[in-house]
């Protein structure tokens, strides 16, 4: 189960921090994936991190501005979204798949959380 949170309302050039607390298993062979969708677009790529050794990989639209992480400790992953942008607004999705490759494609990722809203103001 996944369970994510931290979105909200903030102006151009603000920060927050989404995490996703993850349960039900251990996650050290997963890769855990953020998405976003906006309104009347497809889901969309944002960053993804494997379990094991913290790897990352980021789509080009945030590199520079959002750092995906994870605690294993507490089994959550967080993406940390600086200097936001009005086009950032979305729905944030987290998600996990088995296996150790950095995947960009939602369609392999196996669980998906509850998405939490960030929207932008400019």
């Amino acid at each position: 189960q996944l369970q994510a949170s931290g979105g909200g309302l903030v102006q151009a050039g603000g920060s927050l921090r989404l995490s996703c607390a993850a349960s039900g298993r251990t996650f050290g062979s997963y890769t855990m994936g953020w998405f976003r969708q906006a309104p009347g677009k497809e889901r969309e790529f944002v960053s993804c991190i494997r379990w094991g050794d913290g790897s990352t990989y980021y789509a080009d639209s945030v590199k520079g501005r959002f750092t995906i992480s994870r605690d294993n400790a507490k089994n959550t992953v967080y993406l940390q979204m600086n200097s936001l942008k009005a086009e950032d607004t979305a729905v944030y999705y987290c998600a996990v798949r088995k296996g150790f490759t950095l995947v960009p494609s939602h369609t392999s990722y196996d669980y998906w959380g509850q998405g939490t809203q960030v929207t932008v103001s400019s």
